[in-house]
C-alpha cells in the first residue's frame, strides 16, 4: 500500500492473545513478533513475508513531504469497531478484517476505507501529536530500536519460556510430512538465497497433481500472487541434496540398500525460477507525491537500460523540461525489518537486474520496487545525546574527556549543547560509521565509576510546527507501579508519534526536554509515582532557562505507592488499566493550576562520620526539592525501614498493593517505642519560635494527601490558620503522637495535631533523626534545615471534573 518504505520496529518475540497475523492471516498462539510502532502482527516463521510499511514518524531524506494519507493497517480491531463510512460493524475477533488508519484511529471496511478523504488530519488527538513532517532523524545504520530508544531489556512478560528461530521452516508445523500415501510432501526453494541459507517451506500436493497445481502451491506458500503460466519448478540434483545434507549423517548415502526408504521419506526439493522474458512490465515510483499517482507503468525490453527507462518515465511524470542527470533510478527492497536502497548503473540492461533478483529471491522480487529519485545534497546529521559525565565542566573540559574515552574524530563531530549542571551533551555527527562507533563504545565506557549512556535525538523543526499544535512530551517510568509502564509506554508510542515518548530509564528526562527545547508550546505528562513526578520536575527546574516553552504545564498517570499528588490533582490512586486513549483526551481537557514547590537546605554541624586520623571535615550542604510532604521522625523512619525491606529484596515490589503491605507490616514492629522527638529538635516558623507539644514525628505538607491518601491537616475550619492550598506560598505543619496515631489518620478517623502555617522555616536538630522529602528516606546528622520557597510555581494539570466531550 504504503507510498513509502519504513521499515519495522520489532523486539523480540513474545505471546500476543487475540490478535491475528498479517501475512497468512491465522491467529498467532506460538510466539510472534509485534511492531512497537505500528499494530503489525506476525508470526516468527510469516516474519520475512511481511514488508516495509510501517508508519513514517520522522523524515530521514529520503522521501520527505508534509501532507499525509492515512496510514491504513488491517485487521486486530476490537469487535465493536464501526465503520466510518457505512456506520456498520467492521472489525472481528474471530478473523483478521477491517482497516484502521494509524495516525487518526479511523476505522473503515476493506471496501469502503478507499472512499475515505486522501488526507489524514491526526483525528480527535491531533494537537497533542508531534507532526511527523516536523521531525527529522538520519538514522541509516542504527537499528529502529535505537531510533525511538526503546530499550531492549523491556520485554513482554513470559518471553522466557522459549527460543524462537527466525527461519521459514515453521510453515511445516501446517504441513505434517503427509502419511496419507495419495499425498506426497515437496521442499520447496524460492531461489539461490534459499538454498544457501537452508531455509525452504513444504508443500503437501496429491501424487497426480498436474505441473501447474504444484507451481501454484510452491507459489502460494511463498505468498506470490502472481500468474503460474510465468514460473516453472527446477528440481534440486539429487548430487547437490547429498552433499549437503546427508553424508554427514553415519555416511547413510553410501549404503546403498537405503535407498528405497531414503527416497520415500526425505522430501524431494524444487527451486521456484521465473521463465525467462523477452520483455515485460514495470512500475516505476516517483520518490516525490504526485498526487492521483502512485505509480507509472512502463514496457521494457531487452535493450531498456536505466537510462531510457528515466528517459521515458520523466515526461510521464510532467518533468520533461528537466536534464536527465538530476536524476537516479533506485532499487528498494522493501524488507519487514529494513529498506534496503541501491542505485542502479546508468547503462544497467533492466531485464537483467530483474533476471537476478529473481535467481535470488523470489520473495525479494516481490519485495522489490523501483524509484525514480532526485539528486540531491544528502546531508548526514546525527544527534547523540550523552549523559552519565561528572558535571560541572567546561565545553572544552568534556571534548577532552570523549577524545580520551571515546576517541571521537573531532573533524566529524561537535559538541553542539551543553548540560553542565547534570553531567550530558549533545554531539552533532556527520558520518554514520562514526555515530553507530560512538554509540556502541559509549554502552561500555565509565568515567569517574559512573557509566555513560547514550540516545539518539530526533531533531524537531520548530518552524513548521502548524499554529494551534502544542504536542505532549511523554515520559514514563517503566520500573513504576507493578510494571504497568511497559504496556503505557507501547500504547502511548502507538496513539502519538514515538518520538515524543520517552522512557525514563534511558537516559532519565533530560534527552526529552532537550528534544522538545524549541518547541514553542508543549505540555508533559508523566507516568510513574510521587518520586517520578519529582524527578521530572527537578529536572524541569534545572533546564527551565533553556527551554523555548519554559513553563510547561505537567500532567500526571500515576503509577507506583503513594500517588499523593495524582490524588490531589484528580488524575487517581493508581492506573488501574484504563484504556491510554481516553487518559490523553483528559490531558488534552485537563485545566492548568498553579503550585508551590519548595527547597529544603540541610546543613549539618557535626562532620560526616568516618573521617580519617580525626581531622573534621563539614559535610556540605545537602539541597533538595520538596512537592509533597517533609517528614522528620517516625513517619521518615517507617519509610526508611521499607526501603530497606525493598533493596532486599526488590523482585517482590512489582505490586502496589504488596508494597503497601510491607508499609503496614514495618509500621507494627514500631509500636512499642516510646521516642520524644519534640525534645531533639526545635522549631521556627517565619522567625518566631514556636512550642512543640508531644510527638513522635513533624510533618510539613503541600498538598492535601499524605501517605497515599490521608488528610493530615483535617477539614474542620479553624481561625487560626488560612484554609490550606498547593498555591499559596504556605505549608502546613502537623506533629503525630506515634504509630497509633498516623495508623488512625491513614483510617480517616483522626486528623493530625495542628502545630503552624507559613512560609519560611528553620528546624535544628540537636541529634541524627531520620527525615523524609516525597518518599526518599535517610538518617540527618544534627544541625540546622531550612524550608523555604524554590523558584516560580509549577504549572500542573488538573483532570476536568467534567464528563469527557464526546
Amino acid at each position: 500500500h504504503s507510498q513509502v518504505p519504513v521499515a519495522h520496529c520489532f523486539g523480540p518475540p513474545g505471546h500476543y492473545k487475540r490478535k491475528f497475523c498479517t501475512v497468512c492471516r491465522k491467529s498467532l498462539e506460538s510466539p510472534a513478533f509485534r511492531c512497537e510502532v505500528c499494530e503489525l502482527h506476525v508470526h516468527t516463521d510469516c516474519i520475512l513475508f511481511a514488508c516495509s510499511d510501517c508508519r513514517q514518524c520522522h523524515q530521514d531524506g529520503h522521501q520527505d513531504h508534509d501532507t499525509y494519507h492515512p496510514h491504513w493497517r488491517e485487521g486486530n480491531l476490537s469487535s465493536s469497531a464501526r465503520c466510518e463510512v457505512c456506520k456498520k460493524t467492521c472489525g472481528s475477533s474471530e478473523v483478521l478484517s477491517g482497516m484502521r488508519c494509524e495516525w487518526c484511529g479511523i476505522l473503515a471496511h476493506a471496501a469502503c476505507y478507499i472512499i475515505v478523504t486522501p488526507e489524514c488530519t491526526f483525528g480527535r488527538l491531533r494537537s497533542m501529536i508531534l507532526p511527523p513532517s516536523c521531525v527529522q532523524l538520519f538514522s541509516r545504520n542504527f537499528s529502529k530500536l535505537h531510533c525511538f530508544r526503546i530499550s531492549e531489556n523491556l520485554q513482554t512478560e513470559s518471553d522466557e519460556d522459549d527460543d524462537v528461530d527466525g527461519s521459514t521452516q515453521g510453515s511445516a508445523k501446517d504441513v505434517q510430512i503427509s502419511t496419507d500415501s495419495s499425498k506426497q510432501t515437496l521442499k520447496i526453494f524460492d531461489g539461490n538465497d534459499a538454498v544457501k541459507r537452508n531455509q525452504f517451506r513444504l508443500i503437501s500436493v496429491p501424487r497426480i497433481a498436474k505441473n501447474e497445481e504444484v507451481v501454484e502451491a510452491a507459489l502460494r506458500t511463498y505468498y506470490i500472487n502472481d500468474d503460474q503460466q510465468e514460473y516453472e519448478l527446477q528440481t534440486f540434483t539429487q548430487q547437490a541434496l547429498l552433499s549437503d545434507d546427508v553424508i554427514n549423517r553415519n555416511d547413510a548415502a553410501e549404503d546403498s540398500n537405503l535407498g528405497s526408504v531414503f527416497r520415500e521419506s526425505v522430501p524431494e526439493a524444487w527451486i521456484i525460477r521465473a521463465k525467462p522474458k523477452d520483455e515485460e512490465v514495470i512500475r516505476i515510483y516517483p520518490a516525490w507525491l504526485k498526487v492521483g499517482m502512485a505509480y507509472i507503468s512502463l514496457r521494457v525490453n531487452k535493450y531498456s537500460t536505466t537510462q531510457t527507462v528515466i528517459k521515458e518515465v520523466l515526461p510521464l511524470l510532467g518533468r520533461q523540461t528537466e536534464c536527465l542527470q538530476n536524476f537516479k533510478l533506485v532499487e528498494v527492497l522493501m524488507g519487514s525489518k529494513q529498506v534496503q536502497r541501491m542505485v542502479l548503473d546508468n547503462q544497467e540492461l533492466i531485464l537483467n537486474r530483474l533476471k537476478d533478483i529473481r535467481k535470488t529471491s523470489i520473495r525479494q522480487m516481490n519485495q522489490t520496487r523501483f524509484y525514480i529519485v532526485e539528486n540531491s545534497k544528502s546531508i548526514v546529521r546525527v544527534n547523540l545525546f550523552v549523559g552519565g559525565l561528572p558535571p560541572q565542566l567546561t565545553p572544552e573540559e568534556y571534548t577532552n574527556i570523549l577524545k580520551d574515552e571515546l576517541a571521537i574524530k573531532t573533524n566529524v563531530v561537535s559538541v553542539s549543547h551543553v548540560y553542565q549542571a547534570q553531567g550530558a551533551v549533545v554531539l552533532e555527527i556527520s558520518c554514520f560509521a562514526e555515530a553507530e562507533r560512538i554509540y556502541m563504545l559509549v554502552k561500555d565506557t565509565t568515567v569517574n565509576d559512573k557509566p555513560l549512556n547514550a540516545v539518539v535525538i530526533p531533531e524537531v523543526m520548530a518552524s513548521k510546527l502548524p499554529q494551534n499544535c502544542c504536542p505532549l512530551l511523554v515520559f514514563v517510568n517503566p520500573k513504576s507501579g507493578g510494571l504497568k509502564g511497559r504496556d503505557l509506554l507501547y500504547s502511548f508510542r502507538k496513539l502519538l508519534n514515538p518520538h515524543q515518548v520517552f522512557e525514563l530509564t534511558n537516559g532519565g528526562p533530560l534527552p526529552g526536554f532537550h528534544t522538545f527545547s524549541k518547541v514553542p508550546s508543549f505540555r508533559v505528562l508523566v507516568c510513574g509515582g510521587d518520586g517520578t513526578v519529582g524527578w521530572v520536575l527537578g529536572a524541569l527546574e534545572e533546564i527551565r532557562h533553556k527551554l523555548v516553552c519554559s513553563e510547561p504545564s505537567v500532567a500526571i498517570l500515576p503509577l507506583g505507592t503513594g500517588n499523593d499528588l495524582g490524588r490531589v490533582l484528580r488524575w487517581g490512586a493508581g492506573y488501574s488499566g484504563e484504556d491510554p486513549y481516553s487518559i490523553l483526551i483528559s490531558v488534552d481537557e485537563a485545566d492548568d493550576v498553579l503550585m508551590d514547590r519548595w527547597t529544603i537546605l540541610l546543613d549539618a554541624e557535626e562532620p560526616a562520620e568516618g573521617t580519617e586520623n580525626g581531622v573534621a571535615e563539614p559535610e556540605t550542604p545537602k539541597i533538595v526539592q520538596m512537592n509533597n510532604y517533609c517528614g522528620l521522625g517516625i513517619d521518615a523512619e517507617l519509610s526508611l525501614d521499607f526501603h530497606h525491606a525493598r533493596e532486599e529484596e526488590p523482585g517482590k515490589f512489582n505490586s502496589r498493593f504488596h508494597n503497601k503491605g510491607v508499609y503496614v507490616k514495618v509500621g507494627l514492629q514500631k509500636i512499642s517505642h516510646t521516642r520524644n522527638l519534640h525534645k531533639d529538635i526545635k522549631l521556627q516558623v517565619d522567625q518566631h519560635e514556636v512550642e512543640l507539644p508531644t510527638i513522635e514525628g513533624l510533618i510539613f505538607i503541600n498538598i492535601p494527601s499524605w501517605g497515599s491518601g490521608a488528610d493530615l491537616w483535617g477539614s474542620e475550619s479553624d481561625n487560626r490558620f488560612e484554609k490550606p492550598r498547593i498555591d499559596d506560598g504556605l505549608l502546613e505543619v502537623v506533629g503525630v503522637t506515634g504509630v497509633v496515631h498516623m495508623g488512625q489518620v491513614q483510617g480517616g478517623f483522626r486528623s493530625g495535631i495542628r502545630i503552624a502555617q507559613g512560609s519560611y522555616f528553620r528546624v535544628t536538630l540537636l541529634k541524627p533523626i531520620p527525615v523524609q522529602v516525597d518518599g526518599e528516606p535517610w538518617i540527618q546528622a544534627p544541625g540546622q534545615i531550612i524550608i523555604s520557597a524554590a523558584g516560580p510555581k509549577v504549572h500542573m494539570l488538573k483532570k476536568s471534573k467534567q464528563k469527557q466531550k464526546k
